[in-house]
């Protein structure tokens, strides 16, 4: 009987590596979402689209109750796609640095934020919001970096409790004064030392302000959760034929394993979404095959 048991275990265990070895992992360019609402999730998928990246304020409303939260709960819960992250953090008013900084408002803005998101599935949320991030002229940068790292150890505390990374979005320095590369989010984001805080990679910005793929590669799959993308001049890629696989190359080199999410600018949603997601793929697969 004990040496059947063992051959019985053996075949199942035959039986199971055989059935993972036949099933593949969702490639990256089966993970391309788009930054929209929700009620165009259908539209995502039938153009091959995996995910919807939301507006957080628009989506979530940490400033309304949860009774109207609730219509927005439902219509995730209907949704032909999943909501896998959001963007647009904060609105203006919660400085995050400056005279005006205020860590207990932002707190108290993002436990109500990242409750309900954790409610629909969301499991990262990008915090780029440039007005609230930026600090007036005349005041120091280091402070302000001291006030962001300490309101990341606080905000990275509450995203642990719900299950929900935090990514941190460098912009160009036409929309924000703070955290301008993916460097510098990274450096910030050591500081912070959370595991529920990292960096939102958006190739338009890295773009705009000459930061090469080495960034992806030095801050590395640990803290890289979540990647933006559109052309230089934040069109939809495939308009004007700019070359994304010097950082797709970045992303296999770490062994990413997030999303990418299309946010640009549309003249036509509906026509133009289905190439746009159609060169994302064309260029990833010359970088990691079909």
């Amino acid at each position: 009987m004990k040496s059947l048991r063992i051959i019985l275990l053996l075949v199942a265990v035959a039986a199971f590596t055989t059935i993972n070895a036949k099933t593949p992992k969702k490639r990256l360019a089966d993970r391309i979402g788009v930054c929209t609402s929700v009620g165009n999730a259908a539209i995502i998928k039938a153009a091959g689209g995996n995910h919807v990246e939301e507006n957080l304020m628009n989506f979530v409303m940490p400033d309304k109750s949860d009774a109207e939260f609730e219509k927005n709960r439902r219509a995730a819960a209907q949704s032909v796609l999943p909501i896998a992250s959001t963007n647009c953090f904060f609105p203006g008013e919660i400085r995050l640095t400056g005279p005006d900084f205020d860590i207990e408002k932002a707190a108290a803005y993002t436990e109500i934020a990242l409750r309900r998101a954790a409610q629909v599935g969301i499991k990262t949320t990008v915090l780029g919001s440039g007005w609230a991030r930026s600090y007036p002229e005349g005041f120091s940068h280091e402070e302000a970096e001291r006030q962001f790292v300490v309101l990341m150890k606080r905000l990275g505390a509450i995203a642990e409790k719900y299950g929900v990374v935090i990514a941190i979005e460098p912009l160009r320095k036409e929309e924000c004064n703070f955290i301008n590369t993916v460097q510098e989010g990274y450096e910030i984001a050591k500081k912070v030392k959370s595991p529920n805080v990292k960096v939102n990679a958006d190739i338009y910005h890295m773009m705009q302000e000459g930061e090469g793929p080495q960034s992806i590669i030095n801050a590395g799959r640990k803290y890289i959760a979540n990647i933006h993308i559109a052309e230089n001049t934040r069109t939809p890629p495939g308009t004007n034929g700019d070359d994304f696989t010097p950082y797709f190359r970045a992303l296999k080199k770490i062994k990413y394993k997030g999303n990418i999410s299309i946010e640009c600018g549309w003249s036509n949603f509906e026509e133009q979404l289905a190439p746009s997601i159609k060169e994302i793929q064309r260029q990833l697969a010359i970088v990691y095959g079909k």
